[in-house]
């Protein structure tokens, strides 16, 4: 299935905008948050003219709708990940903090906090481990040397190769009968190298470890199934995949979810409150407190069905065309250092790289003139680029509204920014 990309182009409005003094917008930084579809836009439109009213609390009919709206959003995201039910999704507001649930969830239970029927695979202490990767975003990062601090744990990382694939060469003697959760991204927000989370799956649970997938950079770009990667845990974000703010997925067995103390309280959370002690909700409502992004999840709801009907096989077939097009463009500039792996099917679309001498805010900064939009800076992924032994890198990131066309123009701007600050 091939992609009609100008079709798709004309679904998104702000693909029309000139920028910079009558510069066409060329947006190739979807990895940091994509562009919105009119029927996304007209979703969310229609929701606030017509539905608007809080969940689960009101008895009126604009309630009722409210609460479809929300919950039917559930069900589709659970079943376009290959959940088991609906009752393993928890709405969150972003991959972050269903990170973080998690990461809170596992202090709380080492805390003694009830909630759950009980918590011991949860429980950490000194002994403990945790391991992750070096190539992870500060998300899959910070939450868990905050874990480690409150807990006692050790927190260990897999190391990047010189190519950027994880090396699995230690693997043996990284997860262990001491480890209890691995976390990793599917996919590199810098590098975009797809990880074989499978395979780090099969060895974790062969030690008796838990494993939590970053899908924020592969769920809006390629099938995802869950029972495949054979996860515990996976999370993504709507503003990735063509959906609006301020909602993400946290995806857990539900056997896990059942196990885990919540991690934020207050209203709809609760099953019973008294003034001594409360009950908890089963989840996945037990980690959903307060007023919901609801809106946000009609919203979501309306952008996994455009993917849906676009077709993820042939938004990855067209993503694969264009970075074997761009990393052939980008190799002909003299100086330049892409990184991460060369082969166009083992990496997602996003390409971040060096340019000589030129500072990559200045590269990004001539870009811009020129009206592409591209990232500057360590993306989130401080370690990683010292790995490299560089403070930054620009990154472009291509999706299902990218051409060729777009390409040629990032390379004609990189050449500008060369000529400009002498690299050249």
């Amino acid at each position: 299935m091939t992609l009609d990309v100008a079709r798709i182009r004309k679904d998104f409005p702000i693909l029309d905008r000139q920028v910079r003094d009558g510069q066409p917008l060329v947006y190739l930084d979807s990895a940091n948050t994509s562009q919105k579809p009119r029927q996304v836009i007209e979703r969310l439109d229609e929701f606030y003219e017509r539905h608007n009213a809080n969940i689960h609390r009101a008895s009126h009919q604009l309630g009722e709708e409210a609460t479809a709206a929300y919950e039917g959003a559930r069900i589709k995201a659970a079943g376009f990940i290959g959940a088991r039910d609906e009752t393993e999704v928890v709405f969150t507001k972003n991959i972050s903090e269903g990170i973080n649930l998690v990461a809170y969830a596992m202090g709380n239970a080492t805390a003694g906090q009830s909630g759950g029927s009980g918590s011991g695979r949860f429980r950490l202490g000194p002994g403990d481990e945790i391991v992750i990767t070096e190539m992870e975003h500060h998300s899959n990062i910070v939450p868990w040397q905050l874990l480690c601090e409150r807990t006692g744990a050790t927190l260990r990382w897999f190391g990047v190769t010189d190519d950027g694939q994880l090396d699995l060469s230690g693997a043996g003697e990284l997860i262990g009968e001491r480890t209890k959760l691995v976390a990793l991204a599917h996919q590199s927000n810098v590098l975009g190298t797809i990880n074989p989370v499978r395979e780090i799956a099969d060895r974790a649970h062969a030690a008796g470890a838990l494993v939590l997938v970053d899908a924020a950079q592969s769920v809006p770009h390629m099938p995802v199934d869950v029972q495949e990667l054979d996860a515990d845990f996976l999370g993504f974000t709507s503003h990735k995949m063509c959906g609006p703010t301020g909602i993400g997925v946290l995806w857990g067995r539900r056997e896990l979810l059942e196990e885990m103390p919540p991690f934020l309280g207050g209203g709809e959370m609760i099953e019973s409150v008294w003034m001594d002690h409360s009950t908890f909700a089963p989840p996945p409502h037990k980690f959903e407190a307060g007023t919901m992004p609801i809106a946000e999840a009609a919203g979501l709801d309306a952008a996994i069905d455009y993917l849906t009907d676009v077709g993820l096989d042939a938004v990855r077939a067209h993503e694969q065309d264009l970075i074997g097009y761009a990393l052939d463009a980008l190799g002909g500039v003299p100086g330049l250092r892409v990184m991460g792996p060369a082969d166009p099917a083992a990496r997602g679309a996003a390409i971040s790289f060096t340019l000589g001498d030129v500072h990559p805010h200045d590269v990004s900064q001539v870009l811009d003139e020129h009206g592409v939009a591209v990232r500057a800076g360590h993306h989130c992924a401080w370690p990683l680029h010292r790995r490299f032994g560089i403070q930054a890198s620009t990154r472009a990131s291509f999706y299902l509204y990218n051409t060729t066309a777009e390409v040629d123009a990032l390379v004609d701007g990189i050449r500008q920014a060369q000529r400009f600050f002498g690299g050249d």
